[in-house]
Parts: C-alpha cells; structure tokens; sequence
C-alpha cells in the first residue's frame, strides 16, 4: 500500500464518526493500526458468518473478546471488517468461519477451527501446538497458531536502505537460519543459536568469505508438524503465513520479538554490505492434501486459494506436497504481490528466490499459461523494482523452463548446470542450459 494511500486511509479512520468506526473498512486487509484502536479486514466468499477473536495469550483455550462481523453492516462485497477501538500491537487474534461444509463443491469452513489472518503479519504458536488438533473434529483454540497485530511503521532503520548490488557483482551464499547457527562450532552464544540475532554473530565469518548476499531458506512461518509421524520439518517449505517471520528463529518469544529480531538482523547485514535475499514458497502451503488440517485458507475460501482437481473434494498438486496455491486468482496473486512488496518496504529484503516457480505460469485450472498475471504483476510493481527475483524454474508438475521464464528482470536457477558443477545460477537470460 502506498503512503499516501495509507494516509488517507487514516485521515478518513480519525475523522469519521463512531458508527462507521465501529464498522471498519474493507481496505487494507489484514490488522491495520490507527491512533485509537485497529481496523481488522479479511476475504471470504462463502461464508456465511465470520467471527473476530481475541486472545490474552497464545494458549488460552477461550478467546478474552469475540466480535461478530455482521453480514449486513461490516460486509463489503466479499471483505468481513471490523473497527476495534483499544486495541494495540502485540493483540493476538484469529478469525472462526462459519459456512458450508461441503467437500465435493470446494466448501471446507470449519467454525471450531482458529483460522490465521492471511495478512497477519506476525504468528505465534503455543508450546503445545497440535496439527493433528487443527485435523480432526472439535474445537482447537488452545492448540492453534494464531496472529498477532503488528505496525509495519515502529522501527527505527537509522537510514538503512536496499543495497541493490548488480548481478554481476553479487555472490549469494545460501544458509538456513537453524542450521547456520545451531552447532556449538558456529560460534554462536548458547542462547542465540538457531535465531535470527544469532547469524547477526556470524557476519564477521560472512565476510570473511567474501560473499555479497545470503539467501534464507524459508523463514516465512511454517508448521514444522507438517512431516510424517515423530519427524520435524526442518527446512520450512510448509508456510502458513506470507508475511510472518518464523516464530521459532527468534530468540525473543513475545509477540512482536520475531518481526523486530528479523529487523534487526537485516539492519545489522546490511551494515556489513551485504543483501538479505529470501526464499519465498507461493507455490503451496501446510494446509496439504485432503486429509490436512485447517490453518488458514482451506477455511476462509478453500477454491479461492487452491486449484481443485475435477473432483473437488481434492487438491491439485503441482508443488509434490499435496496442495497447489491458485497463484493467479485475483485474491492470491493480490496477496502475493501485497507480501513481496511488505518484505522490501517493511522489512527491507532485497530480492527473493521463488521456489518452484513454474506453478505461477499456471491458470486456476493448472493449465500453463502464456502470459501469467501474477508474475507480470510481480515483474510491473514499482515498489518492487530493483530487487533480486530469481526463480527455479520448473515445478513437480513436469514443467521445466530455464531459459523460457516469464519476465525480464527474472534471473533462474540453472538445475541441470547446478547438479553437474559447483555453480548455481545463470544470470543472463534465454540462456538454456548453458551457465553464464
């Protein structure tokens, strides 16, 4: 969202009267702040009732404050919004949808399920979190992962900007967060391991190799649940939130330590000259196949949010990993685009790794398209000009498109050079095969 934009949003909030204030607005989705309390917007087509909870605590089985969203008076087209006065950053909340549980037409709403906000920007899960919880039949809200209310503005970056190092002179070492950190030979102190504020510690060794970036494998939250029984997802590729850092890399466990900690540690790298480059999952999400559990958006809008197959009671699964985002439905390529652009604004990335690419080539049936939306949203997007985009290119689909990705900002993974040899990448486009 634009300052501007954003500010009259705000000029309009602070001016109108209690009524509409109570009311809210369609617009911005997700937790917004304003002086005196919080405008709360989220999308759902068919449901038919949508329920605003507040929470005192990650782990409370009971919300403190549910609010109805009335269908009449705090509906907008598709968009449930609600005005709270009072409340601050740091609020933990989750939604309930109420509507059709009807598999075989695409409907999964689930009102005993705690439901993430898809624009909350900060996700905090109880000690006893439960998959299996969010699964089976009844009520989880002690188990579930919830939100939390977040202001993109409280920071202070003391000047610090995108580097925008060229591609020719960049050197990216990739790095997971945990397992840079967590091995005592890391150097890293006991209590910094596997966080954010702990790879601050390892800049000097980063240096010291000469790199000019680090890509993060996922830090996006995820649910580390989503692996076969008595397992842990260790590298990330299960994301429940497009605009939350992962609770579990920050060695601060309040509800704002994870956004502030991944600030900081992206201040602190830029400061030694080097970019922070993510890699980003669109492609699908924990929710998984029919048999998963209900997170987020299988119980906001399941056949908005995925491509169904012909039957569908199941999920097309493109990524290998049981689902597939329907990248180019308006709301999901919005979304998308509205995640990106908050990571460079908000959170000052400077450029992302999309990780099977090829599945934003495909249409809400996952047929391959010639000309796909979402990426010439990405490609077009001014707040997003001059980041780093680099895409695998292909998917588990059996598409495969090095040296024939949409866009032409957009470097690519070389996959077959990258299993025969020590480089990574191809920079120059239309290049094939053949490394630059």
């Amino acid at each position: 969202m634009s300052v501007i934009l954003e500010q009259a949003v705000v000029d309009k909030m602070s001016a109108a009267p209690n009524h509409i204030e109570s009311t809210g607005w369609s617009y911005p989705l997700g937790a917004t702040i304003f002086p005196d309390g919080v405008n709360f917007s989220v999308f759902s087509r068919g449901a038919s009732a949508v329920e605003l909870l507040l929470f005192d605590r990650e782990d409370h089985g009971r919300p403190a404050r549910v609010i109805p969203i009335d269908p009449a008076a705090n509906r907008t087209y598709h968009y449930w919004h609600v005005f709270v006065s009072g409340v601050r950053p740091g609020q933990i909340y989750g939604y309930r949808a109420h509507g059709p549980w009807d598999p075989a037409n695409g409907m999964r709403f689930d009102p005993t399920k705690v439901l993430l906000d898809p624009y909350g920007r900060g996700v905090v899960a109880p000690k006893n979190y439960s998959r299996e919880a969010a699964r089976l039949e009844g009520d989880n809200a002690a188990t579930a992962m919830k939100s939390v209310v977040v202001d993109p503005h409280a920071y202070d970056w003391e000047g610090d900007t995108l580097l925008h190092r060229p591609y020719s002179r960049t050197i990216i070492y990739e790095m997971h967060v945990r397992g840079f950190t967590r091995h005592p030979s890391s150097g890293v102190a006991d209590k910094l391991q596997v966080t954010y504020a702990g790879l601050i510690e390892k800049i000097p060794y980063l240096q010291q190799l000469g790199i000019t970036a680090i890509e993060l494998l996922p830090i996006f939250q995820f649910d580390a649940q989503d692996a076969p029984a008595g397992q842990v997802n260790y590298w990330g590729y299960a994301p429940v939130s497009f605009f939350a850092p992962h609770q579990a890399y920050s060695s601060r466990q309040d509800p704002l330590g994870p956004v502030d900690e991944f600030r900081d540690m992206v201040k602190a790298v830029h400061r030694a000259g080097i970019e922070v480059i993510l890699d980003v999952v669109f492609n699908h999400t924990a929710e998984g196949d029919h048999r998963g559990p209900t997170l987020s958006f299988r119980g906001l809008d399941n056949s908005a949010y995925y491509i169904l197959e012909r039957d569908r009671s199941r999920y097309a699964n493109y990524s290998g990993t049981g689902n597939t985002l329907k990248a180019n439905h308006p709301i999901v390529r919005r979304m998308i685009v509205d995640s990106l652009r908050y990571w460079v604004e908000a959170m000052h990335v400077d450029g992302f790794r999309f990780d099977l690419a090829s599945i934003l080539d495909r249409d809400e049936s996952g047929d391959l398209m010639p000309s796909p939306p979402v990426l010439w949203d990405i490609e077009s997007d001014p707040a997003l000009a001059g980041t780093k985009l680099i895409a695998e290119a292909w998917d588990a689909g059996g598409l495969y498109q090095v040296g024939s990705f949409i866009g032409d900002s957009c470097r690519e993974w070389n996959g077959r050079f990258r299993d025969d040899g020590p480089q990574l990448f191809s920079w120059r486009r239309g290049v094939g095969d053949t490394p630059c």
